[in-house]
């Protein structure tokens, strides 16, 4: 949705303007929400985020009338920025300091294993970003979102065996290019 159809439509029913720029973006906004939030905050505040994102969005549409271009920039600019804040707010509530003497801290974590899976995460996304579109995003919303071939068929105005071969095919791309790069993706 571009914002000229965006304001064509909040003219006729700032409702349904809301709804389709929501059922457009839904998935875009919440995905930058979950992946600033993840390692910080629960499923309940990452929703909260995206109610907060779409909050603003909707105060910049309405009070701005921005009527022109793409408007997905914009959007994913407001998520980011949002996303960030809310990181930073669920960070402030957790520091607490705790002065200590003599006394050894001990914790389950292992933080080399989680550096390390955390590297792994970032080289994976990082390919899968370079197969390019839609085999990115069919990959994402596949493996990471659990959509089924037909949800994301009907997402990307794709039919399900088209889906099935793009996935397949860029499945092969990334073993090849993880055993160049000497990344297991059994992890």
């Amino acid at each position: 949705m571009t914002g000229n159809e965006y304001g064509a439509l909040a003219e006729r029913s700032l409702h349904e303007a809301h709804r389709a720029i929501f059922d457009d973006y839904c998935d875009y906004v919440y995905a930058i929400a979950f992946n600033r939030l993840r390692n910080t905050g629960t499923r309940e505040d990452i929703e909260e985020c995206v109610s907060d994102i779409f909050a603003d969005i909707y105060q910049i549409f309405d009070e701005e009338k921005t009527d022109s271009g793409d408007i997905k920039i914009l959007i994913g600019t407001v998520a980011k920025r949002r996303a960030v804040d809310f990181y930073r707010m669920l960070n402030a509530k957790k520091r607490k300091t705790v002065f200590l003497e003599n006394e050894e801290i001990v914790s389950d974590t292992d933080i080399e294993e989680d550096n390390d899976r955390n590297e792994l995460r970032n080289a994976m996304l990082s390919e899968i970003n370079n197969l390019g579109e839609p085999d990115s995003t069919i990959l994402i919303l596949k493996y990471y979102y659990n959509r089924t071939s037909e949800e994301i068929a009907k997402k990307l105005s794709m039919t399900a065996v088209s889906v099935r071969k793009r996935c397949e095919r860029a499945m092969k791309k990334l073993k090849s290019r993880f055993e160049q790069l000497d990344i297991d993706m059994r992890r």
